[in-house]
C-alpha cells in the first residue's frame, strides 16, 4: 500500500500493519511520520523496540534473528531498521523479501530510506515492501504548494494567515521544512489563536531560505525570474563558488539546448528526453521550458555562459552574480520556439 504523508494519520488511527517504509528527501517529515508510528505501536503493546542501522559490511542476519528473539516478558518489539544509503544490496534485498513473506503480529518493522529515484522503486525488493506493508513517500511540496502547506500547520496551532503572509512565509523558508516549522512554532509563542496580521508575520519570521543549486536549476526551467533572482542572491550571500553556479546553470542550458535542437530536427521529445538523461518528475518541467525556448535563444545563453566562465578565469571585465542574473533572466523569458515543434 501507498500512501501521501497527508493520509498517514488517519490511517493510523484505523489500523496498524507489522511493516512500513518511510523514505523521501525531507528529514523533518521522515522524522514526523516515524515518531506518530512509533507512538500508536506503544499503545498498542510494543514495548521493546530495537534500532539496526546498514552501514557498509551490516550482517543482515542480524535482522532476521531480531525478528526470531522473542522477548523474555513476551512484549511485542518494534524493530527500526534504517538504511541510509537506501541500497540494501543482493543480501539485503533476500532478506527484506524473506521478512515480507513471513510478517508476524508480534513484530513490527520499521524501514527508513532516504530519497528514492522511480528505478529503485521498481526494484524487487521495495515492490515486496510496499505490496506487504505500507510505504509512505515524504518529500518537501515544491515552493507552489508550500503555502498551503503552512496553513495546514498554523491551523494545528488554532492559526490562520491571509495568502500573502502564507506568500511571504514561503519565500523565507523555501528549501527548509524546519525552518518553516520552527518559525511556525514561533509564531504561536508570540501571538494569541486566531488570524494574524501581515505585520505581526514580518515581525516575526526570518529570513532562513536554503537556497541551493538544485532550487536555482527549477527556478530557471519554469521561467521564475523572482525566485530565480532570490536564489542568486542567497547564494551569494552563502559565498557559493561561482564554478558550481555556473556548472549547474550551464548543465541546463546544454541539456535544453540539445533537446532542441532534436526537436527542430523532427525527433520524438519521449527519446530526446532519455537520450538526455532526464528522468522521472524532471520530465514535465524540461518540456515546459522547450515550449518557451528556442535553439537561437539557448545557443546564445551557451555563449553568454562561456563569457562568465572567462570571467570566473579572471579574463575581461563585470560584475560576475550580475553575469549570471542577466543569463538567468535570457531563459526566463518567452523565446521563439518554432510552433511546427511545441512539446
Amino acid at each position: 500500500m501507498l500512501l501521501k504523508a497527508e493520509q498517514l494519520a488517519a490511517h493510523l488511527e484505523r489500523e496498524l500493519r507489522p511493516l512500513y517504509v518511510l523514505y523521501g528527501d525531507e528529514p523533518l517529515l521522515v522524522i514526523e511520520a516515524a515518531d506518530a508510528i512509533r507512538a500508536r505501536a506503544r499503545s498498542n503493546g510494543y514495548s521493546e523496540r530495537e534500532v539496526l542501522t546498514v552501514l557498509p559490511q551490516f550482517d543482515w542476519g542480524q535482522l532476521l534473528a531480531a525478528g526470531g528473539n522473542l522477548s523474555l516478558f513476551g512484549d511485542r518489539k518494534l524493530i527500526d531498521l534504517r538504511i541510509p544509503a537506501g541500497k540494501p544490496g543482493k543480501e539485503g534485498s533476500a532478506a527484506l523479501q524473506q521478512w515480507c513473506q513471513n510478517l508476524s503480529p508480534d513484530n513490527l518493522l520499521l524501514v527508513t530510506l532516504p530519497e528514492l529515484d522511480w528505478r529503485e522503486e521498481k526494484a524487487a525488493w521495495f515492490t515486496a515492501l510496499a505490496n506487504a506493508g505500507v510505504a509512505v513517500k515524504l518529500n518537501a511540496p515544491p515552493l507552489a504548494e508550500l503555502p498551503g502547506w503552512i496553513a495546514g500547520r498554523l491551523r494545528r496551532q488554532q492559526q490562520s494567515a491571509d495568502p500573502e503572509s502564507l506568500k511571504f512565509i514561503a519565500e523565507r523558508v523555501e528549501g527548509n521544512l524546519l525552518a518553516a516549522h520552527q518559525e511556525i512554532q514561533k509564531l504561536a509563542l508570540l501571538y494569541p489563536a486566531g488570524k494574524l496580521a501581515h505585520e505581526q508575520v514580518r515581525e516575526a519570521v526570518l529570513n532562513v531560505a536554503r537556497y541551493d543549486i538544485e532550487g536555482l536549476r527549477e527556478a530557471l526551467l519554469a521561467g521564475d525570474i523572482g525566485r530565480l533572482a532570490r536564489t542568486l542572491d542567497g547564494l551569494m550571500q552563502e559565498g557559493e563558488a561561482p564554478p558550481l553556479v555556473l556548472w549547474a546553470m550551464s548543465e541546463e542550458i546544454r541539456a535544453l539546448a540539445t533537446i532542441r535542437a532534436g526537436l527542430d530536427a523532427g525527433r520524438p521529445v519521449d527519446g530526446l528526453l532519455k537520450d538526455a538523461k532526464v528522468w522521472g518528475p524532471r520530465q514535465l518541467p524540461v518540456k515546459k521550458a522547450l515550449q518557451r525556448l528556442s535553439t537561437v535563444t539557448l545557443e546564445a545563453a551557451l555563449r553568454h555562459a562561456g563569457r562568465i566562465d572567462r570571467l570566473i578565469k579572471g579574463i575581461g571585465q563585470g560584475d560576475l552574480w550580475e553575469e549570471f542574473l542577466r543569463l538567468g533572466l535570457s531563459l526566463c523569458q518567452p523565446g521563439k520556439a518554432d510552433a511546427r515543434n511545441r512539446v
